[in-house]
């Protein structure tokens, strides 16, 4: 009877787990929308997407339950997390039925704490400098749904999803949560939290008999049974131990630190600094995404496949700008509008190109050009680059909101060179947007302003050879 009130937690945490495991995956496949009024609120109790999104409550949320019973988010919620624990579950099984590796799943291991820190600050300073792509790439929920649709996508991002998983499935099975504890950012804040949690995982020292059952069960590697501790700072509260102990020694309840658990002050500094940071970059990037004030959803505007990529001003042509760019990033970190972003083409990956979903290159910056290392962006004054001309705008006006009655014009008012005007088309009798090429420098301020959804009603052209007008 003992045993069967033991496994309890473990069976509801598995329920749970998998219930939660089942939506994410449908929602992440389901190309109708049908999953959108039952799953839609997963995504808003992942933490990153939360604070994202400016939803600090939710966040709040997550990490007072973190203070609470530990890092059970982790185990339960993080679709991530729960997937590497089918990862271990499906190779250790393997490895019983053809007798592979050691009888013992698991052992006792020191955490690795100066990793997860670097791991940690290195995203902080990829989000701070605006590589948000690159810092993604090791955000729990962001890398799961990228390994699910990138798997039935096909494409770039399906190799992308094959490197993906199959890092964390090696992961899984060489050391459990080794990717949830050494990489993951989250589980490293979860884990900072999760030391002055409320609860948690103990062991009763005179009941235990050192049979190190519970220690063999831990896919954390994280209970040290001959020091009868557990690092609460990598355990994740998924009760696998409960149920292994013979003599309950081992529960799950109040947790009372010893003088070795306490966290020491440096220690303590370091995370209040790093959380403070990352909370603060995600509030910043909240208020920037938050074009309509949270009210409404804007729907994502298309533009036409460019012909030729747009590239810096500075760059010269194609040509100077491929032949020399290393990829760096240096210069995607010092954008401060977002719109220096790294391709994802084959020809030229990681190497940066305009987009201006996010902003548009504005004339009195010139950042990218003084950091380049390699020429590939000559060194251009702010003088210097109104009198450049990188693309050429083109309108489509049949998808422009003024053709069907709507006084708009957003793209002649926005134009910094004075090369758009609204016309009067004889054949509709409406005012339509008309471009003056020779005046065009290809800043993209018409294109991010342009408010015809889905598809824009005017985009910029790059040119293969940049022009002085």
């Amino acid at each position: 009877m003992k045993a069967t009130k033991r496994t309890v937690p473990k069976v509801i945490r598995m329920v749970v787990a998998a219930a939660m495991l089942l939506s994410v995956t449908a929602l992440l496949l389901d190309n109708s929308g049908t999953m959108l009024h039952g799953a839609a609120w997963i995504p808003k109790v992942q933490l990153l997407p939360a604070l994202l999104a400016g939803n600090f409550v939710m966040a709040g949320a997550v990490i007072l339950m973190c203070l609470l019973v530990g890092r059970i988010y982790c185990s339960v919620i993080c679709p991530l997390g729960i997937a590497q624990d089918v990862f271990t579950w499906i190779g250790t099984t393997a490895k019983k039925m053809f007798h592979i590796g050691s009888r013992h799943r698991f052992s006792y291991h020191k955490e690795l704490r100066w990793l997860r820190y670097v791991v940690l600050l290195a995203f902080v300073v990829l989000m701070l400098t605006g590589m948000n792509g690159l810092a993604l790439l090791i955000a729990p929920y962001s890398t799961y749904g990228r390994i699910i649709r990138g798997i039935v996508s096909g494409g770039t991002i399906m190799w992308v999803a094959v490197v993906s998983a199959t890092v964390i499935f090696v992961s899984a099975l060489l050391g459990g949560r080794l990717w949830c504890n050494t990489i993951c950012p989250v589980g490293t804040l979860l884990g900072t939290l999760s030391r002055h949690s409320v609860t948690g995982i103990g062991i009763d020292g005179e009941k235990c008999v050192s049979c190190r059952k519970c220690e063999h069960a831990c896919k954390a590697m994280c209970i040290d049974i001959d020091k009868k501790r557990v690092d609460t700072s990598r355990c994740v509260d998924c009760f696998d131990c409960l149920d292994q102990c013979p003599t309950g020694a081992i529960a799950f309840g109040r947790r009372h630190k010893s003088p070795k658990e306490v966290e020491p002050d440096g220690s303590r500094r370091r995370f209040i600094a790093t959380s403070a940071a990352l909370s603060a970059t995600m509030a910043m990037q909240a208020q920037e995404q938050k074009f309509d004030g949270g009210l409404a959803v804007l729907t994502a505007k298309s533009i036409p496949q460019r012909a030729n990529p747009l590239k810096p001003f500075g760059a010269q042509s194609l040509k100077n700008f491929s032949s020399r760019c290393t990829g760096c990033q240096l210069c995607v970190s010092q954008c401060p509008e977002h719109v220096l972003q790294p391709s994802t083409d084959l020809a030229n990956f990681m190497q940066p190109q305009l987009s201006y979903s996010q902003g548009y290159c504005r004339t009195a910056c010139n950042r990218c050009s003084q950091v380049c290392p390699t020429g590939a962006i000559q060194p251009v004054s702010k003088e210097e680059k109104t009198a450049i001309s990188i693309g050429f705008a083109v309108t489509l006006h049949d998808n422009c909101v003024s053709a069907k009655g709507i006084d708009c014009g957003a793209c002649a008012r926005h134009c910094p060179s004075q090369a758009i005007t609204m016309v009067d088309d004889a054949t509709t009798g409406r005012r339509l947007p008309a471009v003056d090429e020779s005046m065009c420098i290809g800043c993209g301020a018409c294109e991010y302003y342009c408010p015809a959804r889905p598809m824009t009603a005017i985009y910029v052209e790059g040119r293969r050879v940049h022009t002085e007008r």
